[in-house]
């Protein structure tokens, strides 16, 4: 039996660069943390969205920021990974209060930006999904 100790470079900082990417609500600074964050083919899909691209990537945060303003995204527990795979959870919020919403992501990882990302939600609001 081979044992993998191959660890994701830096898991906590490629997921805190994703999270803030989503957070960010001035279009200017979003576009710097996409950049940041993913590479330029980077592909994203969950149950409710499927984009790739960086513009793919603000035009799906920016609706998402409208359609649940005042919320935020924070990691839930501890981003994990070996080789080029990254493993996260995250929780939708007003602040620090309770979690109105969570998923687990798993994405890929190149040239130490996220390059495809799949997203599961773990539980949401009724209606959303």
């Amino acid at each position: 039996m081979t044992v993998n100790t191959t660890a994701t470079p830096d898991a906590a900082t490629l997921a805190a660069r994703y999270i803030a990417a989503w957070n960010a609500t001035d279009p200017a600074e979003r576009r710097r943390l996409i950049a940041e964050a993913f590479t330029g083919d980077a592909s994203y899909a969950d149950p409710l969205a499927s984009v790739s691209g960086h513009d793919g990537l603000d035009a799906l945060i920016g609706a998402m920021q409208e359609r649940f303003a005042g919320l935020s995204f924070r990691l839930a527990g501890k981003a994990d990974g070996y080789g080029s795979n990254l493993r996260f959870s995250w929780e939708l919020a007003h602040g620090g209060g309770p979690a109105l919403a969570g998923g687990t992501d798993f994405a890929t990882v190149s040239d130490g930006r996220i390059g495809r990302v799949t997203g599961f939600l773990d539980f949401v609001p009724d209606g959303v999904a």
